[in-house]
């Protein structure tokens, strides 16, 4: 009888990723526990559409909200599920994907289903930056300005983030920023100053290698300036989750962080750019969101396997660049063929 059936709202983003939306669907009909489940899918239409749509779905108590999309669409449900019975499902084919990465929720979407069909719920921090919520990280600097290129560019993927960020960081300028904490002021030149309440961007990026979900602190991760020469050994090292060995890199844990600029700028948080003004108060929320995980989430990878992670990041860019390569050449080949249309008809 459906009423001993558990509610579950499935929320699409239509234009995030890359992978076929409607492929999951058919995944999702065919593979849903519909004895335990009674499930609800609706298209997400605009930006911040899927606040509004999670927001009504804990108001209605859904046992689960189930964010089909990137670290986006997962930012805008979980804000709304905050401090709620109702639980925040991943089914992740965003560009980036951190968060379900950190929760090691399968980036394949049939295993992806097949967690949330066995139903494990567990309780995670989350973070506030001056009251936006995040659930992976946030911060200011180059990684905050590459996310407001990224944003304004036409194609998503990690081939378009990896163009962003090689143009950029020929011109960026490192910042000079003051952070107080626990009663003491310290003052960094800095590339970028990230928060992790999770351990990476995305991608295998571990910006916060050390970071947990319920720890109750953020990971600060200070990148001082640096030369071409240590290029090769932090790009190493932030797929390697080995970053906060490098002598450039400064980290710290604490529970609240004011960081003091001397203008206005932007921020990102998962992701996402926003303009903030001169000072920016981050803070942890403990215990504040109900998340259904692997039965291993949090269990830590071993050095082999962080290789293979490293290899297929490298791997999905490779991939990624080939397609690029295609799509700009068919691009070429069509215009050259309504060329010759054209002169042939004169």
């Amino acid at each position: 009888m459906n009423e001993y059936k558990k509610k579950i709202a499935f929320i699409i983003n239509p234009i995030s990723g890359t992978q076929s939306k409607e492929q999951i669907l058919k995944w999702l009909d065919e593979k849903l526990d519909k004895e335990r489940y009674e499930q609800e899918v609706i298209y997400t239409e605009r930006a911040g559409h899927a606040v509004e749509i999670a927001a009504q779905k804990a108001q209605e108590n859904a046992h689960a909200v189930i964010a089909i999309g990137g670290d986006g669409t997962i930012n805008e449900i979980a804000r709304s599920l905050v401090h709620t019975k109702t639980a925040l499902g991943i089914i992740p084919c965003g560009s980036g994907n951190g968060l379900a990465r950190h929760l090691q929720i399968p980036m394949e979407p049939k295993k992806a289903i097949d967690i949330i069909n066995d139903g494990l719920i567990d309780i995670i921090d989350y973070g506030k930056i001056n009251n936006v919520p995040f659930f992976c990280t946030c911060g200011v600097g180059f990684d905050a300005f590459v996310s407001l290129q990224f944003s304004k560019a036409g194609r998503r993927g990690p081939l378009t983030y990896l163009e962003k960020t090689l143009l950029e960081s020929l011109k960026y300028r490192p910042e000079t920023y003051e952070l107080e904490m626990d009663g003491s002021t310290l003052r960094y030149k800095a590339f970028l100053i990230a928060c992790g309440n999770a351990s990476q961007y995305g991608n295998n990026a571990y910006i916060a290698p050390q970071a947990t979900l319920n720890d109750g602190l953020l990971d600060v991760t200070i990148l001082e300036p640096f030369t071409v020469l240590d290029v090769p050994s932090l790009s190493f090292q932030l797929f390697n989750k080995t970053i906060d060995q490098n002598s450039r890199i400064k980290t710290f844990r604490c529970q609240t962080l004011r960081i003091h600029r001397s203008k206005p700028g932007v921020v990102h948080f998962d992701g996402d750019p926003m303009m903030m003004g001169e000072n920016i108060d981050v803070k942890i929320m403990k215990k504040g969101l109900q998340v259904i995980v692997p039965h291993d989430a949090e269990k830590d990878t071993n050095v082999l396997q962080r290789a293979q992670d490293y290899i297929n990041g490298l791997k999905q860019i490779n991939d990624s660049f080939v397609e690029d390569i295609a799509h700009k050449n068919k691009m070429i080949l069509d215009k050259g063929k309504r060329q010759f249309k054209k002169l042939t008809k004169m």
